[in-house]
């Protein structure tokens, strides 16, 4: 694959072998990830590659076993280029695929086959740093704040420094006084060697791993600045005053050391998010065993246990209601602000607050399963992957200090050879060298991706990788799946018309055997109005389900088929008797079904079904906000033409594509993609799920199936089509912070090191401004935290 259009042609080619639910193409790492049917042989997705005009290369599906991933705790990281060392001493291993570290979490998520832990946390070790095992199963390390860095060392350089920076501080109001050189030497020293050990400590596992970092840069610039002031102080002649330069090494050391430790408090802010689902989890639950209430704790509890919730306690697992009724805070699980009403068969999410009722749940989901720790997780290792920016980033970040080296020692000599002066030649090389700050690099987009997927978490919005992220904002059209994603999904049978002297309590019941035991919205539809009305129905035998188009199957010996109008007229059914009512339906906006019975290649029409949904009601705003944010709006469906259109007229949308198979849905998103650039895709369905795959970003409803929210880059955690338009704003003002921070982490080197070079820049100046960099790109990050989606405004 050579372009993005490749891509879109693998895709199409592997969504059209019969059996593909979902696929996904990545061109950066040539790889295809396909969702199928069990029947789906890997033969047939091989040859639909190579028919399409390319290779696969791919060997096949390793074992179970044998593919897994590791996350390991990385210590001692300091800037962008320790994130890059770090990176390729894990893909050195054998049977390492991938490695990623981030700077920001300081973890690793190291990819392959047959992995040892061992091995890698040893190859870290080689390369100078600390590492050690994140267990999978457990989340309990991001339930509590990372260890907050001590300040006392800053306190302690501060109280060293400023007897020496005093007098400089003075000399603008007249004050002209220094202290004695050896007693500079004595303040400064223990500042140099003793509280900025650290970076000396740093800087020799990077040469020992022929590399740098910045734990280099300000070890080589403060013992500069350092020695010089040794050197004066000691050839000083009888009678005359030292230049000696203390203050600039004490006071570089210190700023830093500040900058560091502001640094540490704001980044364990940027995980906030992810603490505080992880403090929803109750410890003990009360499960009801043999009559008994027991209090146990919640890794004891089973699926199938009957588990007592009083009211004002939090929901300990997800379950559905057997007895009771109340409301239930699920605000910081799904971002709704509103209590839910819960009773007798609805389900409950575990970490909610049960409000004034008291709840009997059945266990349906624990531990690993329960929506929240999917939820935990989801955020987590969107948190822990790179944005394709920051590859760029680290790109530029592996071959910085070089660079920064290499300049500081032309200063140096330009100085010396051209002034002759050798002294300030020192002083100016220190500046540069202090002034470069990789760390904030490093540190400009991993922060924006924690604060911005956490923020969106906190609202309802997941979102799986930090490559959606960032794509997410360049949407240009959105295509919507009607039911269940506009419309609440919840149809009545609000018709059911049979020829004139024919048995209508019969035809009903005959409808309703055929749609016993189906999950379909509309299946629901007819068994409850078969139920309100008391008419008894049969089983079906040899049913079988007509992908796109219905369902056929004997019913009492007698061959019927029940679907739309398109397979109907395919199988020659005559519509004509009907054709008023069906266009009267469709007019009302009402999704049309015919039940017919075939005999041989002939078939009768037996009854017209009329189906009608109800609107969500934010499903309008949710369409004015996407237009005023200038993005393309469309509605992909498979119903009539008739239903569809008269949806789309009263929500405003831009374009109706109706009567769409669910096979040919992710065609039309390729269309979509050729007309208007990047395409999304919203939907709920098991049939969206190849759309969901085929579109740049594909968006599932959280009420919807797991298939598509497996399919998907982004879920809604409630049904509410105005999270879609939130979904794209926190996407791009997230993406505007990590361009406000690469901006602002370039600047500082951009203006200050020139400026450093030609000795326009005080080194203590210098320092200052290298601590300021992270801290601000932190800073600028963590203002993410105030976004409010206007899906939760009133």
């Amino acid at each position: 694959m050579s372009c993005a259009s490749c891509v879109g042609r693998v895709e199409k080619a592997l969504t059209k072998v019969p059996g593909v639910l979902s696929v996904s193409v990545n061109l950066a790492t040539e790889r295809a990830q396909v969702i199928a049917e069990p029947q789906v042989l890997d033969g047939d997705l091989h040859q639909a590659v190579v028919d399409a005009g390319y290779t696969v290369i791919a060997a096949p599906k390793p074992s179970h076993n044998s593919d897994h991933e590791i996350t390991l705790s990385i210590g001692g990281m300091s800037c962008a280029s320790c994130v890059g060392r770090v990176e390729k001493a894990l893909s050195h291993v054998e049977g390492v695929d991938s490695a990623e570290v981030n700077l920001a979490t300081e973890k690793a998520t190291v990819k392959g086959t047959h992995l040892e832990a061992g091995i890698l946390i040893q190859a870290v070790i080689d390369a100078g740093y600390e590492a050690q095992v994140i267990e999978e199963s457990s989340n309990q390390a991001q339930a509590q704040p990372r260890k907050r860095a001590p300040i006392w060392p800053v306190i302690v350089s501060a109280l060293f420094a400023l007897p020496l920076v005093l007098p400089m501080l003075a000399e603008p109001f007249g004050l002209h006084w220094m202290l004695p050189g050896w007693v500079q030497w004595l303040l400064a020293t223990p500042v140099q060697f003793w509280l900025g050990w650290r970076f000396y400590k740093g800087a020799w596992k990077a040469l020992k791993a022929l590399s740098g970092n910045m734990d280099m840069l300000v070890a080589l610039g403060t013992s500069a600045a350092y020695g010089l002031s040794v050197y004066q102080l000691l050839n000083v002649s009888s009678g005359q005053e030292a230049h000696l330069y203390f203050e600039s090494s004490a006071v570089i050391i210190t700023l830093i050391l500040l900058g560091k430790w502001l640094e540490a408090r704001a980044k364990t802010q940027t995980s906030e998010a992810i603490r505080a689902l992880a403090a929803l989890r109750p410890e003990r639950a009360t499960v009801r065993r043999q009559n008994q209430d027991l209090d146990i704790a919640v890794e004891q509890v089973m699926p199938g246990d009957l588990v007592v919730v009083k009211p004002g306690e939090r929901i300990p697992v997800d379950g559905d209601v057997q007895e009771g009724s109340s409301s239930v805070d699920e605000s910081l699980i799904t971002g709704e602000s509103l209590p839910v009403t819960k009773s007798v068969g609805d389900s409950v999410t575990g970490g909610a607050i049960n409000g004034e009722g008291l709840l009997l749940i059945k266990t349906t989901a624990i531990s690993a399963e329960s929506t929240l720790a999917k939820i935990i997780q989801l955020v987590e290792s969107a948190q822990a992957k790179k944005a394709p920016i920051q590859r760029v980033v680290d790109k530029i970040s592996s071959i910085f200090v070089p660079v920064i080296i290499i300049l500081a020692l032309l200063t140096l000599l330009g100085w010396g050879f051209v002034t002759g002066n050798w002294e300030h030649g020192v002083l100016n090389a220190v500046a540069v060298l202090v002034i470069a700050c990789p760390c904030a690099l490093g540190l400009a987009t991993p922060t924006a991706i924690m604060v911005g997927t956490g923020t969106a978490a906190r609202h309802g919005i997941l979102i799986k990788d930090a490559e959606t992220l960032e794509i997410t904002h360049a949407v240009k059209a959105l295509a919507f799946d009607k039911t269940g994603t506009l419309t609440e999904g919840k149809p009545q049978l609000t018709a059911f018309i049979t020829p004139k002297n024919s048995d209508t309590v019969k035809a009903l019941s005959m409808a309703a055997s055929l749609q016993a035991g189906s999950e379909h919205p509309l299946a629901r539809a007819v068994i409850s109005k078969a139920k309100r009305d008391e008419i008894s129905y049969s089983h079906a035998v040899d049913m079988k389900i007509v992908a796109g188009s219905g369902v056929q199957a004997i019913v009492d010996g007698r061959s019927l088929c029940l679907g739309n109008s398109r397979w109907m007229t395919e199988l020659g059914a005559d519509l004509k008797e009907f054709e008023a009512q069906r266009k009267q339906l469709e007019q009302e906006g009402c999704s049309v079904s015919w039940l017919v019975e075939t005999q041989g290649a002939a078939a009768h029409v037996l009854a017209l079904l009329g189906f009608s949904d109800t609107l969500k009601e934010t499903a309008k705003v949710a369409i004015k906000q996407l237009q005023h944010q200038q993005i393309k709006t469309i509605m992909l469906t498979g119903d009539n033409a008739g239903a569809a259109k008269h949806v789309g007229d009263q929500l405003g949308i831009d374009e109706v594509i109706a009567e769409v198979k669910p096979a040919d849905k992710a065609e039309k998103i390729n269309q979509l993609h050729e007309e208007y650039g990047v395409v999304a895709m919203v939907g709920d369905g098991v049939n969206d799920a190849p759309a969901l795959a085929a579109a740049d970003v594909g968006i599932a409803m959280g009420t919807g199936t797991d298939v598509a929210m497996h399919t998907a880059a982004i879920t809604l955690m409630r049904g509410n089509p105005a999270l879609v338009a939130d979904a794209i704003d926190i996407s791009s003002l997230t993406y505007r912070k990590i361009k406000q921070n690469l901006f602002w982490a370039f600047i500082y080197n951009v203006i200050g090191v020139p400026l450093a070079a030609f000795g326009l820049l005080n080194p203590m100046i210098a320092g200052g401004a290298m601590a300021l960099s992270s801290v601000s790109v932190v800073t600028n990050a963590l203002l993410l935290r105030r976004w409010k989606g206007k899906a939760d405004q009133p």
